[in-house]
């Protein structure tokens, strides 16, 4: 195991105040969210959109990391400079979504499983070639009046534990990403009743593969009502019970987690992390910051709308975003911000 490799690179993905970008939609995904605001969906725009975040100004001085899709990976901007080149002259790293999408567990109630073993040290190999430095691995567990099964839960740990393992082999930091589903009318209680053995199983399973916990990223959805449930947590109760699990089940020997927003709004999932930050600013185990799509790209897609002449007010709109939750990684993010104009970092 390439510990020295991993510990740099978790160096850098911890700087304070900075966070990861998921713009590791695949093409189906993004299709769906350029459709809904009429934007063409081809490789070119895909392209271009994902260009402009990455040049928007000031992107380093909040953004460690970028989670890239392989058709990204492999793309140049419209300078002819490839993604990953992009980024690491900004100091940014390259990072990699490396799972293949979701597919039926047998013998459970249509729960699902994470597939992409099969092959994947030779695409990490492959991957690690064109620049990339950490990867991410996504599992996901529904909330219902029987599910998450025990199954489901032990069956995506292994698979979590055993992806965290080969990249390690390979020098590459997995981002572990155990996502609850914001799904549902469940309540916030419900949710933590399901998280902690989520979490937990995930923890066993790591630990059993012998995987370096220094060299990970934990990407964990928070402790939150489900999104048609008609009693919504406040902000402060997703905090307190959030926090109060992943004390529970995650070692301090994690260096960071990295939130996923799962559905959340922008400014809920910028209030969440600045409460969780606030509440540990006593006891801090791990670095605490974000890794979001929606929450940190959605404003600045509806403002871009796939028109050129949009780019400069779309990037705005992203630094405005990625600046807010730089500030709530540290706690000091306020919500009367969210009506201030970008002022010039």
């Amino acid at each position: 195991m390439q510990t020295q490799e991993l510990d740099l690179t978790i160096s850098k993905l911890t700087a304070k105040g900075k966070g990861i970008l998921a713009a590791d939609e695949s093409t189906g995904t993004i299709t769906k969210r350029f459709q809904a605001l009429q934007i063409e969906s081809t490789e070119d725009t895909r392209r271009a959109y994902r260009e402009l975040l990455m040049t928007t100004p000031d992107f380093s001085q909040f953004i460690a990391g970028v989670i890239l899709y392989e058709e990204t990976l492999k793309q140049k901007t419209s300078k002819g400079v490839l993604f990953p080149e992009l980024l690491q002259k900004q100091g940014v790293l390259p990072g990699i979504k490396v799972d293949k999408g979701l597919v039926n567990l047998a013998n459970t109630n249509q729960e699902n499983i994470t597939q992409g073993l099969d092959g994947l040290p030779e695409r990490l190999a492959e991957y690690k070639e064109k620049g990339a430095r950490f990867a991410k691995w996504r599992a996901v567990y529904a909330i219902g009046t029987h599910t998450p099964s025990k199954l489901a839960i032990l069956t995506n740990a292994e698979v979590l534990a055993r992806y965290a393992a080969i990249c390690q082999q390979q020098g590459i930091v997995p981002i572990v990403e155990p996502e609850v589903l914001i799904d549902g009318d469940h309540t916030i209680e419900r949710c933590m009743e399901v998280s902690e053995p989520v979490f937990r199983a995930v923890f066993t399973a790591l630990h059993q593969h012998k995987v370096y916990l220094e060299g990970i990223v934990l990407k964990p959805s928070m402790v939150i009502s489900g999104k048609s449930c008609p009693q919504k947590a406040s902000y402060q109760q997703v905090a307190e019970l959030t926090v109060k699990v992943l004390k529970r089940t995650v070692p301090a020997a994690v260096p960071t987690i990295n939130f996923l927003s799962g559905g959340q709004t922008s400014e809920e999932a910028t209030v969440h992390l600045n409460t969780m930050n606030q509440l540990l600013i006593q006891n801090k185990p791990w670095n605490v910051s974000f890794s979001y799509a929606r929450a940190l790209q959605d404003e600045c897609m509806k403002t871009w709308r796939g028109e050129a002449k949009n780019t400069a007010a779309a990037q705005k709109a992203f630094c405005k975003r990625a600046r807010l939750n730089s500030l709530a990684a540290q706690g000091q993010y306020k919500t009367v911000m969210e009506k201030e104009e970008v002022s010039a970092v």
